[in-house]
């Protein structure tokens, strides 16, 4: 992108956004009877990142029955053989650049699955042509990709789906239907927490290179990032555990063990966090400093304003790397909290629920009590968490605004920034300045309009990072 030909592509996809948006997809009534889906009436969709989760994504978003892989795009063709095997017909990229520039008219939505640090670059291109966009979770690496993201969903009218699956599960809404039938009163705090990492994370830069296999284009795979060389076993997991492509164990499962309190609650975005992170070792006496590789533990309180559904702001508590909040009183002795390494726990002033991974298997504490039984309030998902790709696809088909989805960027933008602003304490209370940690014990103040942190400046140069030459990242709200 940074020569002229790819400059002038980059103009042509910006500029092409009025007239791509002019596509329509022409009803199902129209073609046929009662369950019959005319090719016409398929979503033709264009996936970037197609290996691993991608490959996940490309086949449920397929097993909906109501959608075309028409395209497909890696930077890394032995990550994407699976998925192009499986869908023969479909043209493959290794640059989602030129197949937006090349294919947009034959695009009606766009996933991606791709890293991080490349999120935003990938969704913003595709919705400002009009196309509706599946993005993988967390939405943005950074707090103002993220804001921006939440923007242009609404600025093009395009239909939008995180990819935290457990926000379309039958759990999350029972949850609900308990909170707003009062069975554990007014809220208290929220506790959210996983055991991962379960890759390196609180290490140094490898420093030896290693020669880039030659089935992978390294430079795009990069993106947004810094010029780096190639280094062992980074792709195509251990990313998530370096600031500059990943967002840690937080920006993991934080979308999926954090979507219940936004939901639930009506969420929004935070006004203060404190965090504190674990410490590494190099020796027996040496502490690590290591500012470019996320921690291997960290606990964050974020602090939420007042919503119509609770009596006071909200204190939230995410844990993760195995730290695990205090075991409630009326919890058994054998029985596992959450699912023994995640989990999600309501505190109310009348009594708690809790819940495993994704909001699975919510249960009201103790479990040995008998509980008022609660109407069904909230429609369910069709297929319930297996079923969030094919409710993207229908609301795709539907159109904008015609169909409720379970995670549309306005709910999970503001989730996205929430975990990414603890992500901001996380870093701050780890960064030393000669030879001290001045980010230690603060509690960072959020100016959302501005947004930046008023009380530690320091931690605002990662609230928009500086993007590689020729993969600058702009938007205007």
């Amino acid at each position: 992108m940074s020569n002229q030909k790819n400059s002038s592509r980059r103009d042509f996809i910006k500029n092409s956004a009025i007239a791509a948006a002019g596509i329509s997809i022409v009803p199902r009534h129209v073609l046929g009877g009662t369950g019959f889906v005319a090719p016409s009436d398929k979503l033709q969709v264009a996936s970037i990142g197609v290996g691993g989760m991608g490959g996940a994504d490309v086949n449920n978003i397929f097993k909906s029955g109501k959608a075309d892989i028409a395209f497909l795009c890696d930077v890394d063709t032995v990550r994407a053989k699976g998925s192009v095997e499986k869908f023969p017909k479909a043209k493959f990229f290794t640059d989602f650049r030129e197949m937006l520039d090349k294919e947009h008219k034959n695009i009606d939505a766009v996933s991606i699955s791709t890293p991080d640090h490349n999120h935003a670059i990938q969704a913003l291109a595709a919705m400002q042509l009009g196309k509706h966009v599946y993005v993988q979770k967390p939405l943005a690496h950074d707090v103002w990709e993220a804001r921006a993201l939440t923007h242009a969903a609404k600025k093009y009218k395009v239909v939008t789906q995180m990819g935290n699956q457990g926000s379309s599960g039958d759990g999350v809404r029972q949850m609900r239907e308990w909170v707003d039938a009062g069975l554990i009163g007014d809220l208290v705090e929220i506790f959210c927490w996983t055991d991962r990492p379960v890759w390196p994370q609180g290490i140094q830069w490898p420093p030896q290179q290693k020669e880039v296999p030659a089935t992978l284009d390294w430079d795009k795979w990069l993106g947004t990032a810094p010029q780096k060389n190639y280094v062992d076993k980074l792709v195509p997991f251990n990313w998530r555990g370096w600031w500059d492509y990943g967002t840690g164990a937080l920006g993991d499962m934080g979308c999926h063990n954090m979507e219940a309190p936004f939901s639930i609650y009506g969420l929004q975005y935070v006004k203060d966090v404190q965090a504190s992170v674990g410490s590494v070792y190099v020796d027996e006496f040496k502490r690590g400093y290591f500012p470019e590789s996320c921690p291997p533990s960290s606990y964050a309180t974020m602090t939420f304003p007042k919503t119509d559904k609770t009596v006071g702001d909200v204190k939230l508590h995410w844990m993760d790397g195995g730290i695990q909040p205090p075991r409630p009183d009326e919890l058994g002795a054998n029985e596992l909290f959450g699912d023994g390494g995640n989990g999600i726990l309501f505190v109310g002033t009348k009594g708690k629920v809790l819940a495993d991974t994704y909001t699975e298997n919510p249960r009201l504490l103790p479990t040995t009590k008998e509980y008022p039984k609660v109407p069904q309030k909230y429609k369910r998902v069709p297929g319930s968490a297996s079923g969030h790709w094919a409710q993207w696809v229908e609301g795709c088909i539907a159109g904008y605004g015609k169909m409720e989805m379970s995670s549309p960027f306005e709910i999970a933008g503001p989730l996205t920034e929430a975990l990414l602003m603890a992500n901001l304490a996380i870093r701050g209370s780890d960064m030393r300045v000669d030879n001290k940690y001045p980010g230690r014990s603060l509690k960072l103040l959020w100016d959302n309009e501005q947004m930046k942190v008023t009380n530690f400046d320091e931690v605002n140069q990662f609230v928009k990072r500086t993007y590689r030459p020729g993969w600058e990242v702009n938007y205007t709200f």
